[in-house]
């Protein structure tokens, strides 16, 4: 069973959507044949790659809402992820455009390396605080799951690691990828957002069980950012 999952590394509930469908996982008796794709998706394509700013300042010029309506919004964020065992850390996040980090992810991918990858940025910028748009935070991260500094470079240069970025992007619109995470089962089932695990241990089961050759998104929606910065 192929999983594809379109996402970004600074939404929220990406990570917390990723530990759901681990989670789900364990249980699954084929949990050995599945292979996990991490597509490339944006929130923000023009977000910048630092800023002054901080997390709660930036949505509240983003959304036009108060700085306290920001970090509540954000506290609300941090008591779900922590439901999923995730310490987010919102205080130390940094504003960074994720454009860079899809590229390297892109890379990794063909590398089988792409799960080792996405944990690791997800884990730079919920809970290190780091910014996944520096070139020495890339290599760090990129150098500690096996990939050389000298294959960073060439995914931050070579404009086909752009363009795979891109490709991703564009399916996403072409099936009609609202909000993310956004997981594509076999391309039989898709689930949006951060489904409860036992939501998605049902999918695992359909799909193992069933072969209709369309993608049947489930009624339910979880939670997700979706294309207007709204999480």
């Amino acid at each position: 069973m192929k999983i594809e999952i379109w996402s970004d590394v600074m939404c929220p509930f990406c990570y917390i959507g990723k530990r759901h469908l681990e989670a789900a996982l364990e249980d699954f008796p084929q949990k050995d044949q599945v292979e996990i794709v991490w597509k490339s998706f944006q929130l923000n394509p023009d977000m910048p790659e630092s800023s002054e700013e901080n997390v709660y300042e930036y949505l509240a010029k983003a959304k036009g809402i108060s700085l306290e309506q920001s970090k509540q919004m954000h506290e609300r964020v941090e008591e779900m992820a922590a439901n999923a065992g995730l310490d987010y850390n919102f205080d130390i996040a940094k504003v960074a455009n994720s454009f860079k980090a899809h590229r390297v992810l892109q890379l990794a991918k063909r590398k089988k390396l792409g799960d080792e990858l996405k944990e690791a940025l997800l884990e730079a910028y919920f809970i290190k605080g780091r910014n996944t748009s520096d070139y020495n935070t890339l290599v760090e991260l990129a150098t500690s799951v096996g990939i050389t500094e000298a294959e960073v470079e060439l995914a931050l240069n070579e404009e086909q690691f752009a363009n795979y970025v891109k490709q991703d992007i564009d399916e996403a619109r072409q099936i009609r990828v609202q909000g993310v995470p956004f997981f594509v089962f076999d391309r039989k089932y898709a689930v949006s957002g951060a489904q409860p695990v036992e939501h998605i241990k049902a999918t695992l089961e359909k799909v193992q069980a069933e072969s209709s050759s369309f993608i049947n998104t489930s009624r339910e929606q979880g939670d997700s950012c979706d294309v207007d910065g709204n999480c």
